[in-house]
Parts: C-alpha cells; sequence; structure tokens
C-alpha cells in the first residue's frame, strides 16, 4: 500500500514556508502530514495533502520545484517500543529506511509513521508477512 507524498525543494528564506501552506489553504489543500529538513541554502519540504495532483498543479504554477514519490504508512499502537518493533523488523529482514516521520491520530490511540524505503515493493512485503498496519492512500488523505 503505496501513498503518494509531495516533495518541495524551497530556498532558505523568510516566507517561503508561509507561501506553500498559504497557496494549498487557498485552494482547500488539506495537509494531513508534513516533514521539513533544511540546509543552510534550501529546505526540502515533504507533504501529505488530502488532493496530490491539485496540490501539485498549485505549486508547479507558482514556480515551486517538487517531485511525487511514493512512501509508506504504517499504523502502531501509541506507547513505547511501537517504532522499535517495526525498525527490528525491517533491520532482520534487511530493509533500509531512507528516511520517515511520525504523527498521532489522537491522544491514546494509534501512532502513524510515513516511511520511504529503498526497496518499496519489499518493504511493503515485509510488513505485511509481520502483519503490521499498514495504511493505504484514501485513509491516510482523509484523516
Amino acid at each position: 500500500m503505496k501513498v503518494e507524498q509531495l516533495s518541495i525543494f524551497i530556498e532558505n528564506k523568510s516566507g517561503r514556508l508561509a507561501e506553500i501552506t498559504a497557496l494549498l489553504g487557498d485552494t482547500g489543500i488539506n495537509i494531513r502530514a508534513l516533514s521539513l529538513a533544511d540546509t543552510s541554502d534550501f529546505g526540502i519540504l515533504r507533504l501529505i495533502v488530502d488532493n496530490v495532483e491539485t496540490a501539485k498543479s498549485v505549486l508547479k504554477n507558482h514556480g515551486f520545484t517538487l517531485n511525487k514519490t511514493e512512501v509508506v504508512a504504517v499504523e502502531v499502537p501509541d506507547h513505547p517500543g511501537g517504532l522499535s518493533n517495526i525498525l527490528r523488523a525491517l533491520d532482520t529482514e534487511n530493509v533500509n529506511v531512507e528516511y520517515m516521520y511520525a504523527f498521532v491520530e489522537q491522544c491514546g490511540g494509534n501512532a502513524v509513521i510515513v516511511f520511504r524505503f529503498d526497496d518499496t515493493d519489499n518493504a511493503i512485503e515485509v510488513l505485511k508477512r509481520r502483519q503490521f498496519s499498514l495504511l493505504s492512500g484514501e485513509r491516510l488523505y482523509s484523516m
């Protein structure tokens, strides 16, 4: 179960993040999850949104450089060791995690961890075989 994520390259200067979120908000795009990594010159904003194609079009029309990548969202119980269980299973199967970020659905509920793998199809098979709960894009976009 792959989920579409937008990766937007932004200059590391004041107001750029606000500009992106305003463009999306004004278009009715809801951000479901995000991660921001930066260097001294630029940042990479990774977004899961409820309407990927519209968001992609709006951002490109406003001059942003972006690409669409596939990630995997895994739902885990929100308690100590939840993440560790997944990472141990992936490590045992030699699955490499390129990056990840997480959010909590609701207090006391489940956490959702978004993974980017070097071999997404293999990672999905490992996670399914180990009976981890993978989220569909539709479910994640509507959270």
